[in-house]
C-alpha cells in the first residue's frame, strides 16, 4: 500500500505556482536541493514525470497538470481537517484587510481553508494599500490587517510574520548590466504609490549610489506593476518569492534591505478574529 505525503504535495503545489525551485524554497523554508528532492520523490511515488525543466523555466507535464488538481484539493482538505479538530467551534464576524499582492498570492488558500474549518464565521475582506488599511484599523473599522513594514520602523503592536527578500526585476529585453542601464539618463522605475516600503527601498538604494531615477509607471496593484515591467516600461523592486516566471531577476544592482510582513490586531479580539489571526500566522510562517 502506498501513501502520499501531503508535505510533498504542498511543495508541488507551490512549485506549480512559482515555476521556480529557488522561489519555492524561499516560500516553504527549504533549500533548492531539498525542493528538488521532494519533487523527485513524488515522481517516484507516481512513476510519472511531473515537470519539464530547462535553464530558466519549470513547466508541468500533462501528468503534472492532472496531479495538480488532486494535490490542491488534498492539501486544502488536510489543512481544513487539522484546523477543524485543533480549534473549538467558533462563530462571529471578522473584518480583515490585506495588501493586494499578499491577498492574491496567499490569501485565497488560507481563507478558503479557514472558512471550510469554521463555517459559522462570517468574513469581510478588504484589499487596499497599507496606509489606508492602517487608517481603517486605527479607526476601528478593521479587526485584523496585514501590513508591509520596515523592520527598523515597525507599527506599534505589529506581530512580525516573515521578512521578504526584495530583488530588482525587468522584462527579458531589459537585462543590461546596471552600469550600462543607468548611463546617460534617469533610470525608469515602476513603483507603488508612496508611502510604500518597496518604493522606499528602491529609491534609497539608488539614491545611496548617486543614481538618478524617475517613476514612469505608478500603480497600487501588483498585477499592474508586473504588466508594466513585462511591457518593458521600466525596472521594479519585488519580493523574490513573488517574481512572475516571465520576468528576470537582475544581478549586480544595489542591494535591497528586506521588508517585513506583519499582522496587526485590535487589543481585544473576539474569538473568531483571534482564531483567524492564529490561523494566518501559522500558515504563512510555514509556507
Amino acid at each position: 500500500m502506498h501513501d502520499v505525503d501531503t508535505a510533498l504535495l504542498r511543495t508541488f503545489v507551490v512549485l506549480a505556482q512559482t515555476g521556480s525551485f529557488s522561489r519555492t524554497g524561499a516560500l516553504i523554508g527549504r533549500s533548492q536541493s531539498a525542493v528538488s528532492g521532494q519533487i523527485r520523490k513524488l515522481e517516484e511515488t507516481f512513476g510519472r514525470l511531473l515537470l519539464e525543466r530547462d535553464t530558466r523555466n519549470v513547466r508541468l507535464t500533462a501528468d503534472g497538470e492532472r496531479l495538480l488538481v488532486h494535490a490542491r484539493a488534498m492539501v486544502a482538505q488536510a489543512d481544513a481537517m487539522l484546523a477543524r479538530f485543533r480549534t473549538p467551534d467558533i462563530s462571529g464576524e471578522v473584518r480583515f484587510g490585506s495588501p493586494e499582492d499578499f491577498a492574491s498570492a496567499y490569501l485565497p488558500d488560507i481563507l478558503g481553508v479557514f472558512a471550510a474549518a469554521h463555517p459559522a464565521v462570517e468574513l469581510h475582506v478588504t484589499c487596499q494599500l497599507t496606509l489606508p488599511l492602517v487608517a481603517d484599523f486605527e479607526a476601528g473599522r478593521q479587526d485584523l490587517i496585514i501590513v508591509k513594514q520596515d523592520p527598523a520602523r515597525r507599527y506599534a503592536g505589529a506581530r512580525a510574520l516573515w521578512q521578504e527578500q526584495l530583488v530588482w526585476v525587468a522584462a527579458a529585453g531589459l537585462e543590461p548590466a546596471f552600469e550600462r542601464a543607468r548611463a546617460g539618463r534617469n533610470l525608469p522605475l515602476v513603483l507603488s504609490p508612496a508611502p510604500c516600503v518597496y518604493r522606499s527601498r528602491a529609491a534609497g538604494a539608488l539614491d545611496a549610489k548617486g543614481v538618478a531615477w524617475t517613476g514612469v509607471f505608478t500603480s497600487p496593484s501588483f498585477a499592474g506593476q508586473a504588466a508594466a515591467v513585462r511591457a518593458g516600461l521600466g525596472y521594479a523592486v519585488m519580493p523574490q518569492a513573488m517574481v512572475p516566471q516571465d520576468l528576470v531577476m537582475l544581478e549586480g544592482w544595489p542591494g535591497l534591505a528586506a521588508a517585513e510582513i506583519a499582522l496587526l490586531g485590535q487589543a481585544r479580539l473576539a474569538p473568531a478574529a483571534a482564531a483567524l489571526a492564529e490561523f494566518i500566522a501559522e500558515r504563512v510562517t510555514r509556507r
